[in-house]
């Protein structure tokens, strides 16, 4: 019994189905209709359904797709059974956006409809990809195919109009009678379309145009007025506004040059005054502080002159043109300014330009106004000498002299260089040619005559008859003039020559003397000076012995050499023997002999010699010897003594005065002892 209640427990279920399905469920069953089991056997029954699964699922969105907005994806499965077998997919191209399985209450025999939702935002890049819905029905123990179901959306991302613009050429503010173009652009997708309107006083809009640019021509007071521009698509529309202002067309008044003018003192300077968009203007002239005009006003059609000539302090105000034209008034003015810059500066020195000596250099700038903007400045090449700027009284109006002073020691690599002096006007306000103005000087550095010498050929030093060349050289700028002279006895000098080179032929003694060079130019002078000895061969020699030429053994002898008058000689003596000649050491030329001996005698020789010449002279002293060899003493020896004893300084004395007189004739011994006697 047990068996039997399960079987037609198993049967009364499956007829319940069948009458409780929808007409879209065809059920078949196996066997048919009844079935009859043995106790205890084993009985399969098989219960198969179709039209549980009957469309492809729907795909379904909470509005447009806009970039950058949320929108919710449905995806909607109808008439689904078993819906516990039920598994549903939403994918964006090749990702899956989410995934589901309808895990309910498998005892509810019913149609169902089932759907999955997701909600993303889209972007532009979503353009052209696909939404895939794809469900599934899995029946696996029915031993069927799970059967599958997908529906495709293609996407389509808008953008709602923004970043509309409004360009106006050319301008807002427009004249009565002008034209104005206005062009609108505005950013979406799809392209917006652009609709023009105005706004009217009660605040709709009057639709003017479908186009993207709006012109407008032949402006009229009426036509000011706030106009729309907006960029519509299919999500959406933007506006962007503009005000055009149209202005009564007035008349015009401008004065030249300009606002300001700047006139040069004694200069003429015309003020016009002109108007525009008016045919017959009246002027009137006048000065901000009413003071007299001090010119001549001339008016003609639409333009009226003042003119200032010349240009004076009064002239230094504001001037005011007033031009009426109907009901309405207009005033223009101009301001005149007075500066005075008339020349470039001047450069004065202060006397020659000497290496290594200072020199005052001066800069003048004459007329100058105002003095309070004048600015001095002095170089040498690229260096500054000195600046200077002229902060004085504002309040003084007159035309003032200035000047810059500058000491400075120039060499010769200042030779070449530019002297310059600037003087520049800081008037940046007003606007005048030039407001520099300088003047340049070339430096020529003088450099005063120096390391003068004299070149002497063949020598200073001559034989009388002889000739000689004397050559003055002298350094500096410009090249010195030569001047020779010679020295007198009373230190002054007597001119010879302005040549360099001196010349004399066939010399004398008396060329003989001090010559003296002078290089001399602008900058100073320098001398040199050379002494000119023009010698002659010795003559006149004499040789003598004192007192004779033959004396006795112990007699006292005085052997002197004396010359003519000839300077720079040299006198030797000395005593002839056939072993060798024996110098004798002299004074003035005198050697004195005490106690002359026999060995005494002999030949005694004078030379007197100079770089030209020599003289010989020779005498032969004869010594005799006493009687017996004895020594005596006599009266009259004693006399003798007595007289040789006054008169050896004697003759010295008279010698002495007579080289004196001789221009100081001097002697030497040989050359290799080089003393005097």
């Amino acid at each position: 019994m047990p068996g039997k209640m399960v079987v037609s427990f198993g049967a009364s279920n499956i007829l319940w189905i069948v009458f409780a399905a929808s007409q879209a469920f065809k059920i078949e069953t196996t066997p048919e209709s009844k079935s009859l089991a043995q106790i205890g056997d084993s009985v399969s029954l098989t219960c198969s359904t179709t039209g549980s699964f009957p469309r492809d699922p729907e795909i379904h969105l909470s509005g447009p797709l806009e970039a950058g907005k949320p929108i919710t994806v449905k995806c909607l499965v109808a008439d689904v059974y078993p819906f516990d077998r039920l598994e549903i997919d939403l994918m964006k191209g090749d990702r899956l956006m989410k995934s589901q399985e309808f895990l309910e209450d498998a005892d509810r025999k019913s149609l169902e409809t089932k759907s999955l939702e997701v909600t993303f935002t889209p972007v532009i890049e979503d353009i052209g990809k696909v939404l895939v819905c794809r469900a599934k029905l899995h029946i696996d123990e029915m031993d069927s195919v799970p059967t599958e179901r997908e529906a495709v959306k293609e996407l389509q991302v808008y953008i709602s109009p923004k970043n509309t613009v409004i360009s106006v050429n050319p301008s807002t503010r427009l004249q009565e009678g002008g034209s104005v173009t206005m062009t609108c652009s505005s950013e979406g997708l799809p392209p917006p379309e652009i609709f023009w309107s105005k706004k009217l006083d009660n605040g709709n809009l009057q639709h003017l145009s479908g186009n993207a640019t709006l012109t407008l021509i032949a402006m009229r007071m009426e036509d000011a007025g706030i106009y729309v521009c907006e960029g519509v698509n299919l999500i959406g529309k933007n506006r962007k506004e503009v005000e055009l202002i149209v202005q009564e067309k007035p008349f015009t008044v401008e004065i030249s040059p300009g606002p300001r003018i700047a006139a040069q003192i004694g200069d003429s300077v015309v003020l016009t005054c002109s108007v525009m968009g008016c045919e017959s203007p009246s002027f009137s002239w006048r000065t901000q502080i009413d003071s007299p005009l001090s010119g001549k006003v001339r008016s003609e059609g639409t333009n009226s002159t003042l003119t200032l000539s010349p240009v004076s302090f009064e002239n230094e105000h504001s001037y005011l043109c007033t031009v009426t034209c109907g009901h309405k008034k207009l005033e223009k003015e101009i301001q005149v300014e007075l500066y005075s810059f008339p020349r470039d500066p001047e450069i004065e020195m202060g006397g020659v330009l000497v290496s290594e000596s200072p020199i005052t250099v001066s800069c003048k700038v004459s007329s100058v106004y105002p003095l309070d903007r004048l600015e001095i400045e002095l170089l040498k090449g690229e260096t500054v000498l000195e600046n200077k700027e002229f902060l004085e009284d504002t309040d003084m109006k007159s035309l003032e002299n200035k000047s810059l002073e500058a000491t400075f020691i120039p060499t010769t690599e200042d030779t070449g260089k530019a002297l310059v002096c600037q003087a520049k006007l800081h008037i940046d306000e007003m606007e005048f040619e030039p407001k520099q103005r300088q003047s340049t000087q070339m430096l020529y550095v003088n450099v005063a005559p120096r390391d003068t010498a004299i070149l002497v050929s063949p020598s200073s030093v001559l034989e009388e008859g002889s000739s000689v060349n004397m050559t003055c050289l002298s350094h500096g700028l410009p090249a010195p003039k030569i001047l020779w002279s010679r020295q007198l006895p009373n230190g002054e000098l007597q001119p010879i020559s302005e040549n360099a080179t001196l010349n004399l032929i066939s010399t004398k003694m008396e060329d003989s003397g001090v010559y003296v060079c002078e290089g001399i130019n602008q900058a100073g002078r320098s001398r040199k000076e050379v002494e000119l000895i023009i010698q002659v061969t010795p003559k006149d020699i004499k040789l003598t012995a004192f007192p004779s030429e033959s004396v006795k053994e112990g007699d006292t002898v005085i052997i002197s050499c004396t010359c003519g008058n000839v300077p720079e000689t040299w006198i030797i003596l000395k005593k002839k023997a056939q072993t060798g000649d024996t110098v004798l050491k002299s004074i003035d030329g005198a050697y004195t002999i005490q106690k002359a001996q026999l060995k005494d005698a002999g030949v005694y020789e004078c030379e007197s010699k100079n770089k030209v010449g020599s003289q010989l002279r020779s005498l032969t002293l004869d010594v005799q010897g006493r009687e017996n060899n004895k020594d005596y003493f006599s009266p009259e020896l004693l006399m003798l003594y007595c007289a040789s004893s006054l008169i050896i300084p004697a003759i010295g004395m008279i010698i002495y005065f007579a080289r004196k007189a001789n221009m100081k004739g001097s002697y030497s011994l040989v050359e290799a002892q080089k003393s005097k006697v």
